[in-house]
């Protein structure tokens, strides 16, 4: 009796605990914003110098305040009556909540059919928000015929905002609306998808929750992007790992045995290669705290929390709810004996389509293997066309962006960096140097001072035969130059649009030639497009850190768990050439097909911590159940046998698992996008190639060989087995 109610009172007790977790949880996902940022500057290292610049820079002006970029046009030159009633204007736009500061007057541009308004809002306030009341106010208030856009750093954070907003809708409910479609295909069941779904859906609840409050702290930073990732990794490998215990589960009900001891057994088939599928994830995420970015760092923890939340979910949640349900989870196609195997030879035929693959490796073992690597070596070439340099901000957002076509009408009336400008500080004993420096730099506009002058607040910084001196703003007046802890402050207006190329270059121009004529660090250079520069360069810097670090991490993990030298570096090189191959194929279609404008340097990174880390899980699903098979049949039987075994289960999870990262492309962020693309692409050529062909047919080749130095490499006799 008192078994009887274990038996019952464990699932009830778990499935308890997961339900209370979730009902806490849930609310969090509207809460979300409260605590994620999309400021890219704040995800600098603390050793950018653009990061220095951000930290002083309320000093200098006085407030800590985002441009807003508002420009206006009309139908030919804009007439006296149009110019008074964008005085108005400015004066509408100055009293919408979120203004800190004085709005400047409409400033017209050189040929007279364009004026721009300077709004700095407060960075502390919602910029979406007041941006959408500045585009509000607009659509009421401009003259007839004129037509105006909100851009600027503050237009474009307000789009980039905008695109992440499906996050937690539409994102969700595509990814859950396509794993619960394959899984329907898939089991042909009604409840065993909703079971799964319901293991990823809490995984996700309490994961969300825990990581709220870390970010509520301000222990991590979490953002759109980092909070998407989240999303759809952790419904990924909840169902991934909810899949192998499904696969372990059914397989001990086949066998005759009643659902508690097949929960038994199937947990404790399941828990090895789950343990050690998610520990290798979390192990090579958790190597993204090496990052200079913050960004970066924070992804680390918060996946890693996601996918621990992940396992703990398909090893507790899923197997107390089969274990209630039992049989009738599979319903109407109930378990039955299992059914045909690899025979003992090659010559006999075979029922069954992963029967019938293992039959065609084990025949054909070299040639298959030569294949497969030929094919994946000539698809990586195409990974030399990958432009992961860093795009410019206004072609982060895809599709319509009002900030994008503002930048665009900006740069045809003005100086494309008008309102991002470049921000310098150095010693006031250098002003003078540093201001001719600035004017003869190409990509400069225009160099001025911030001034301690209230009235003017700045004062143009005047250069005659290279020296530099304040010029008179109020007659008879010299401002002086706001000093703060012995620095000034200079503002160079670019000639290009801050995201532009052209402007990056002019840029790190502008600090070589401050290096050279200042000595080195002695000017901080800060600003848009510096930010750009700094973010793109640390970005390329963790690559090839961090790259090299995560394999080492994986084939230790590898060898720990195979306890063989040759299997993990064979995996291993599986996985970097299935990489490799995902990536040329994507650059291709980058270029190609959706013609798309480059990348940024973590898209590569993030395409290989995702498909490493999880490549790596369908090679732990395949190569613990070939050893397992091993030690009763032989390295080779145990190949195919592994194989026939696997192959249903991992394929089933690479479908899921292509179809959630590819549900990150309905959110219009470029980044996003490219990340979608490469993980659904890696996940699928490495399910159906590497994992089904490349992988059991190079060991098959091998045979014991495999598993050196391990005591499995020597304790058989090998058998060839007969074709």
């Amino acid at each position: 009796m008192t078994s009887r109610w274990l038996r019952i009172g464990i699932p009830i007790v778990l499935v308890m605990v997961w339900l209370v977790g979730g009902a806490i949880g849930g609310p969090f996902f509207g809460k979300v914003d409260e605590v994620s940022t999309n400021d890219q500057s704040s995800y600098l290292p603390a050793s950018a110098d653009a990061t220095a610049v951000n930290e002083r820079l309320a000093d200098f002006v006085g407030a800590d305040t985002v441009p807003a970029l508002v420009v206006i046009t009309a139908q030919g030159v804009l007439t006296e009556e149009q110019t008074t009633q964008l005085s108005m204007v400015a004066a509408d736009l100055a009293a919408v909540d979120g203004v800190s500061g004085d709005v400047s007057p409409p400033v017209l541009s050189d040929d007279g059919q364009a004026a721009e308004i300077i709004v700095p809002i407060d960075a502390s306030s919602d910029l979406d928000t007041v941006v959408d009341a500045l585009r509000q106010t607009l659509t009421t208030g401009l003259p007839d015929g004129a037509q105006g856009w909100v851009t600027g750093p503050a237009g474009l954070s307000a789009d980039l905002v905008e695109g992440f907003r499906g996050i937690d809708g539409l994102l969700l409910v595509v990814a859950l609306a396509a794993v619960f479609l394959i899984l329907v295909i898939v089991y042909r069941s009604p409840l065993l998808p909703i079971l799964v779904l319901l293991t990823s859906s809490f995984a996700l609840c309490v994961a969300l929750l825990t990581v709220w409050l870390l970010a509520k702290a301000g222990i991590v930073v979490l953002n759109g992007q980092v909070q998407g990732i989240l999303f759809i990794l952790v419904i990924g490998a909840a169902t991934d790992y909810a899949l192998l215990y499904v696969a372990r589960f059914r397989e001990a009900l086949g066998s005759g045995q009643p659902r508690w001891p097949a929960t038994i057994t199937a947990w404790r088939g399941a828990f090895e290669p789950i343990i050690a599928s998610g520990g290798t994830v979390v192990a090579g995420l958790l190597c993204l705290l090496l990052s200079d970015l913050a960004t970066n760092r924070a992804l680390g923890p918060i996946a890693s929390i996601g996918v621990v939340f992940s396992v703990l979910s398909a090893l507790t949640f899923l197997p107390a709810l089969l274990a209630l349900v039992g049989r009738a989870a599979f319903w109407p196609f109930l378990p039955k004996t299992a059914g045909p195997r690899m025979p003992d030879d090659l010559a006999t035929p075979v029922t069954g389509l992963w029967p019938r693959q293992a039959r065609f490796v084990g025949r054909h073992a070299r040639p298959i293997w030569i294949v497969s690597a030929v094919v994946l070596l000539a698809a990586s070439a195409g990974a030399l066309q990958l432009k992961a340099d860093g795009v410019a901000t206004s072609d982060l957002v895809l599709g319509a962006s009002d900030a994008r076509d503002g930048q665009e009408v900006l740069a045809d009336h003005f100086p494309g960096g008008s309102g991002s400008p470049v921000y310098v500080i150095v010693p006031q004993t250098d002003l003078a140097d540093a201001a001719g420096v600035l004017s003869a730099s190409d990509g400069i506009e225009s160099v001025a001072v911030t001034s301690a002058d209230a009235t003017t607040g700045q004062a143009t910084v005047t250069v005659s035969d290279g020296v530099a001196a304040l010029g008179d703003v109020v007659p008879g007046t010299t401002p002086t130059a706001t000093v703060v802890d012995g620095d000034v402050l200079l503002v160079a207006t670019l000639t290009d649009a801050a995201d532009a190329a052209a402007a990056e270059t002019a840029v790190r121009a502008v600090r070589s030639s401050l290096d050279d004529a200042l000595g080195s660090d002695v000017a901080l250079v800060g600003g848009v497009t510096a930010v750009d520069i700094d973010t793109n360069d640390t970005s390329i810097r963790d690559r090839t850190l961090i790259i090299p670090v995560v394999l080492a991490v994986i084939l230790v993990i590898l060898m720990l768990l195979l306890r063989s030298l040759l299997a993990p570096l064979l995996l291993v090189g599986s996985v970097i050439v299935s990489f490799t191959a995902a990536l040329g194929i994507s650059a291709l279609a980058f270029t190609h097909l959706f013609g798309f404008p480059g990348a940024d340097p973590a898209v590569p990174l993030y395409g290989f911590v995702f498909l490493v880390a999880l490549g790596v899980d369908y090679n732990i699903f395949l190569m613990t159940r070939v050893r397992e098979e091993s030690r009763r049949h032989g390295t080779r039987r145990g190949i195919l046998r592994g194989l026939v075994a696997t192959g249903g289960v991992i394929t089933s999870a690479g479908l899921v698992l292509a179809a959630t990262f590819a549900a990150l492309g309905v959110i219009p962020i470029l980044f996003l996008a490219q990340i979608a693309f490469i993980v659904a692409f890696g996940v699928l050529l490495d399910t159906f190639l590497v994992r089904s062909l490349l992988v059991p047919a190079l060991s098959y080749d091998l045979g014991r060989r495999i598993w050196w130095p391990s005591k499995l490499s020597g304790a058989e006799a090998e058998r060839t087995l007969e074709t």
